[in-house]
């Protein structure tokens, strides 16, 4: 069986049994501070487990994209030595919130790897928690197996969590047998001679930061089954890296690289290293990550650099990664269509971090050579191990190929202190994180949900009459709440929108018969449930009241406009820079509009005008809005862009504005003309790569418009010309001021030379060496160091100081030729003569500048000069 084919049986298989199909999460954990990835395919079900959510059905299955390369899970060291480890992973999982359990989680598991994938039962062997008596009994009784077969093991086999904290609760795991000998001699499957297929984990705890196990709400079950390591079996292959998912993407790069996969061990692991990296690469991006020097940036840097070495050690130094990347989307593409649709991000990000590390490497590498150099005219056998972690920690180099590198100079390294060097690094990135930058919601929130639903009906109207659900105050459930306190309210139905895709919360009134409730904004804590977040500014407002809640109109008005403008601008951005550009992110608030999207270069005035008329025609031509909700896979297929930052469900809102098509929650215009125009305020960088646009709608470009212009006929009064010839005025100007600029600098130079005299006619010859010691006017000490260097030059072979009075301190710089820094070295020279002013100072053999506050040390400093080179 093809993966593909393994990965649609296992969810149809579920899907017949009443299990809701839910489509892969983002790799990137949504609202928890305790993940750097998602690691299992349970971890977007983890609040849904601990009854903090809730979701409309009660068993559901995936194909989870999961990566371990950071915490406890981390495979990245592993990759490529061993058969079994990928750092990007297909989870295939089935999950159970509080309905079945053991029983119906053991026949599920069975049937599906025995009836459905066709795998030998007698090969099958299944281990349990020590003390898990109902499932060893199942496994016996209900199922059949011999009790050679169930392997009673501790906690450190059988007990899964999926962190530090979280759900938890212990597992029966599935296992083939690959050694027959060791199945015959009792060997139990957590040695060699067994491959693990499926874990049935029974959610029964939920582990605290203080190390206690709380009871989870309902028992509940999440099963993982890797389509990778099922693939292998199922294909008949000798790894992981021998099926379909993985073939195409070694072949590729072989031909790169002008290999053959088998030619060689060492080969053999960079090209299954290449490949793994390239899946894990274009996932991360795919899902919004971009390389950085820290947290999720930082890994995924990381991961793209060992890809990188590795293409090094197979000879290939020119930028191959997005290449095969590419591969890796053609493969995975139909599962995960995001990936399609955001090829030419990937790997344009990619290959644009291939060039930054190919320029890395070569530093790298010039060090590396002299470290090497002079270890072998010191005749020594090894490298510090300082030097080769600097090489690996901040050049990127991985161990095997500073390693090879240094054996074919027949030199060892110092791997006590490389080691150590690591520990502390490993140290210091535990330390450092932080989380994943979001707060997991207060547990009050998760409590609320579980017996509250908001229905969001805002799209067709401002206001709405509802009974108060839940009142909050200082974080606690209240029944009533008085004037000048701080609220949130929950009701069943709003008309206010909950902050979301870039859009902010809405503001507006809440009012009671007896109280009123100033809304100051609107978000959405946990999933389903809405928080209107303001203060009493009347009266009281209790519990169960029927309450009339009315959005701002004119601020939504606004906000609308800016919201629709922004997908103007997405569509604009994508027509003149290219698909590869994607939006890494906004900001749509009444008041303004901020765009930020990923490209390298800031937007020249040509093209920020190009921008400006595209976005102002569709608003001229009155575009009518076309929305629609569809499945997810059917909008991606229509051509709809999907945003990173935003999680979509199977069923999606699509915003249609004639080219421009986006999926979208938000609020929008029902025309485009109801924008009114649209003008590019300001331009920044953000961050490698990425770059912001602000922008202003309607009254807004109006009113930026108007400042503008005031602000031309300002300085068209101050320059005494009309609007249109200032830029030849200020032109003019300014060069004028350049030509008297050059006139004071040569003035200056003049005094600074003692008037019309020149310094030369001071040059004195003691022991036969010409010295210049001269008293200038006022300079900086850049002029001093100029117009040292003009005197040595005139001289040709001496030493010159000079000195130079200034309103608080006298400043000093001293200069040697050439020929003579092996008798006087201007660092030595300037300390006694700076001792004059009360000063010092220091510097190179050839120049010194030092000074001090005592000018009535001039004369004595000249002297002391003298005096030293005579």
């Amino acid at each position: 069986m093809r993966a593909s084919e393994i990965r649609s049986a296992f969810l149809r298989y579920f899907e017949e049994r009443g299990h809701q199909v839910v489509p892969s999460a983002s790799v990137v954990p949504e609202a928890d501070p305790t993940l750097m990835f998602v690691n299992a395919g349970m971890v977007p079900f983890k609040r849904v487990f601990t009854g903090e959510e809730g979701r409309s059905y009660t068993r559901a299955t995936s194909a989870q994209k999961c990566v371990r390369v950071s915490g406890k899970h981390n495979d990245l060291e592993e990759v490529g030595r061993s058969s079994r480890h990928q750092t990007f992973f297909e989870m295939l999982g089935n999950f159970s919130f509080g309905d079945y359990f053991k029983q119906d989680a053991i026949d599920y598991g069975w049937e599906f790897l025995t009836d459905v994938l066709g795998i030998d039962g007698d090969r099958l062997v299944v281990s349990v928690l020590d003390d898990d008596h109902e499932a060893y009994s199942l496994w016996r009784d209900r199922i059949g197996l011999e009790e050679r077969r169930i392997f009673r093991l501790g906690p450190g086999e059988n007990f899964w969590q999926m962190g530090d904290t979280g759900p938890c609760g212990s597992c029966s795991e599935i296992h083939l047998i690959l050694d027959d000998e060791a199945f015959a001699r009792g060997a139990d499957p957590s040695g060699d001679g067994y491959v693990e297929l499926w874990n049935l984990v029974f959610m029964e705890f939920e582990q605290t930061p203080d190390g206690e196990r709380k009871p989870l709400p309902k028992p509940s079950v999440d099963t993982g089954m890797g389509l990778e390591r099922m693939s292998c079996l199922l294909q008949g292959a000798r790894t992981n890296y021998d099926i379909d998912l993985f073939a195409p993407l070694i072949e590729r790069m072989a031909g790169i690289a002008g290999t053959r996969y088998g030619a060689g061990a060492d080969s053999d692991v960079s090209l299954q290293v290449i490949a793994d990296h390239a899946r894990c690469c274009a996932v991360l991006i795919g899902d919004g990550v971009l390389p950085s020097n820290e947290g999720r940036g930082y890994v995924l840097r990381r991961v793209l650099r060992r890809a990188a070495r590795h293409g090094v050690l197979l000879g290939v130094e020119e930028p191959f990664l997005y290449d095969v990347s590419g591969t890796a989307i053609d493969l995975l593409g139909d599962a995960y269509r995001d990936l399609e649709t955001r090829r030419a991000f990937i790997q344009d990000t990619i290959r644009k971090e291939e060039e930054r590390f190919g320029r890395t490497l070569g530093r790298g590498l010039a060090l590396l050579d002299a470290e090497v150099a002079q270890a072998l005219q010191q005749k020594r056998s090894q490298l510090d191990g300082d030097v080769v972690f600097k090489l690996y920690d901040t050049y990127g180099f991985p161990l095997d190929l500073t390693e090879d590198i240094l054996r074919g100079r027949q030199l060892g390294f110092d791997r006590a202190t490389f080691d150590a060097r690591m520990r502390e690094q490993s140290e210091r990135a535990r330390a450092a994180w932080k989380g994943s930058g979001q707060q997991a919601p207060d547990e009050v929130y998760g409590e609320i949900a579980a017996r509250l639903q908001t229905e969001f009906n805002g799209y067709q109207r401002l206001e709405e009459s509802a009974s108060i659900e839940c009142l909050l105050v200082d974080g606690q459930q209240t029944d009533e709440a008085g004037e000048g306190q701080d609220v949130e309210v929950f009701v069943r139905v709003t008309p206010f929108y909950a902050e979301g895709g870039g859009q902010v919360g809405d503001r507006g009134v809440i009012e009671v018969p007896g109280g009123r409730i100033e809304v100051q904004d609107t978000q959405r804590p946990v999933a389903g449930l809405v928080a209107h977040r303001g203060r009493v500014t009347l009266g009281r407002v209790r519990r169960g009241e029927q309450a009339t809640l009315q959005v701002d109109a004119d601020k939504r008005a606004a906000t609308v406009r800016n919201h629709s403008a922004t997908h103007l601008f997405h569509w604009a951005l994508r027509r003149v820079l290219g698909e590869q550009v994607t939006q890494a992110g906004s900001l749509v608030a009444p008041d303004r509009l901020r765009f930020d999207f990923t490209h390298d270069d800031p937007l020249s005035a040509e093209q920020v005008r190009e921008l400006e008329d595209l976005v102002n025609d569709l608003i001229l031509r009155n575009v009518r809005a076309e929305i629609a909700t569809t499945s997810y896979r059917q909008a991606i297929d229509d051509g709809a862009v999907a945003i990173f930052e935003e999680k979509y469900g199977d069923e999606v809102r699509v915003v249609n504005f004639g080219p421009s098509t986006e999926l979208c929650g938000g609020t929008h215009a029902a025309a485009t003309g109801e924008i009114g125009s649209f003008r590019i305020v300001g331009q920044s960088a953000i961050g490698a790569g990425v770059r912001r646009v602000e922008a202003q709608t309607g009254h807004g470009a109006l009113a930026y418009a108007r400042a503008q212009s005031g602000a031309l006929q300002s300085a068209a009064q101050v320059l005494r010309t009309p609007p249109e010839e200032i830029a030849e005025r200020v032109r003019r100007l300014l060069e004028r001021q350049k030509e008297l600029e050059r006139e004071l600098e040569k003035t200056r130079a003049q005094m600074r030379r003692g008037g019309a005299g020149d310094p030369m006619a001071s040059v004195q010859e003691r022991a036969g060496i010409k010295v210049l010691a001269h008293e200038v006017s006022d300079a900086s000490p850049k002029e001093l160091r100029g117009l040292v260097d003009e005197l040595k030059q005139r001289m040709g072979s001496g030493v010159v100081l000079l000195v130079a009075p200034q309103q608080d301190k006298v400043a000093l710089a001293l200069g040697v030729t050439k020929d003579l820094t092996d008798r006087f070295r201007a660092g030595d020279l300037i300390k006694p003569v700076a001792e004059c002013v009360g000063g010092s100072g220091g510097g190179r053999p050839d120049f010194a500048q030092a000074g001090g506050p005592r000018m009535d040390g001039v004369q004595q400093a000249l002297e002391t000069f003298r005096a030293l080179i005579g």
